[in-house]
């Protein structure tokens, strides 16, 4: 039997990550090669050349005379951690396929949960925020779904303790087999919602195979080709061949928030989702993720606790 290449590819192994991050200067060295590729560029005033204040850990303009710390502007902003901490985590983000509950990354580095909470939802807002922009094109399969736990009360569609998402697959036009996805939050699964998100992330002229649910004619309002497909309902419609990527992504989710994580808060769901398609997408290079992860967060805004505790934007 073939071994499937990308779910056996070696990764990146702990011991070789200790190699390259296991020491604080390893990680600020990595860091600033991230934040400047080609050598340290003022902020305020763009000049290249500087000095370093090694008791205070920062860079001295010799222009303007303007400091800056390495992790000033950047999700890493105002941290007290060690950043090998910081790195770990992202390893164990990045390299885990069904995630690490913030519970286990607080055992995993050895911090409070309070502080384990934090560095998992500004990973996950890192990773949330690189893929707004993301389109998909070719042949998509999209579906409804929904996290959130049984509770007494409505059931279904409209319930108030579930969150309501689209699972959205870019597949090969020829194999079948993914290529990308999207999970997004969406305030309901109405006409106007979708067709919302298919002019967002959607390239016109793409075909969208979906099922019945009348909402998801709106992606032809996106200039999309919809080939709406009825099928049975329950366990034989989830077995439809025209669904089986969309389906299969739902089934891992499902299983990695009941497996792993257990449960999640409702209102920052699209960070958890965005964590799922953040990891897929990235699938085939997992040791590339450390560098492209830190990347990304070198170049998001800081998020302090008071902003990283509200809800979320639909996607």
């Amino acid at each position: 039997m073939t071994k499937n290449s990308i779910q056996f590819q070696t990764g990146l192994s702990l011991p070789r990550f200790l190699e390259s991050y296991g020491t604080e200067q390893q990680c600020r060295d990595a860091l600033f090669k991230l934040r400047w590729p080609t050598g340290f560029v003022c902020p305020a005033c763009g000049n290249t050349t500087y000095c370093e204040l090694h008791g205070r850990k920062v860079y001295q303009c010799n222009h303007c005379h303007t400091q800056t710390s390495l992790t000033s502007g950047t999700i890493f902003a105002s941290t007290k951690l060690p950043l090998t901490q910081w790195f770990l985590s992202i390893y164990l983000l990045t390299q885990h396929k069904s995630s690490i509950s913030a519970l286990q990354l607080m055992r995993e580095i050895g911090v409070s949960y309070n502080t384990a909470w934090k560095i998992k939802h500004k990973l996950m807002q890192v990773m949330l925020e690189r893929q707004r922009g993301d389109t998909l094109n070719g042949r998509i399969e999209i579906d409804d779904a929904y996290i959130g736990g049984e509770r007494p009360g409505k059931p279904g569609r409209g319930a108030h303790h579930k969150a309501p998402f689209i699972a959205v697959v870019e597949t090969d036009a020829e194999t079948r087999k993914p290529r990308r996805i999207q999970l997004r939050a969406v305030k309901g699964f109405r006409s106007a919602e979708i067709e919302r998100y298919a002019k967002a992330h959607l390239t016109p002229g793409c075909v969208v195979v979906s099922d019945g649910l009348a909402c998801f004619n709106a992606v032809g309002k996106a200039s999309c080709i919809h080939v709406p497909i009825i099928s049975a309902g329950g366990r034989k419609g989830a077995q439809h061949p025209s669904f089986r990527w969309v389906n299969t992504m739902l089934g891992n989710v499902k299983n990695a928030i009941t497996g792993t994580l257990h449960s999640v808060s409702l209102k920052h769901v699209p960070r958890y989702l965005a964590e799922f398609e953040y990891r897929f997408n990235r699938r085939y290079r997992l040791g590339d993720m450390i560098e492209r992860l830190a990347y990304v967060g070198l170049r998001t805004p800081p998020m302090p606790y008071d902003l990283l505790r509200l809800a979320e934007d639909h996607g």
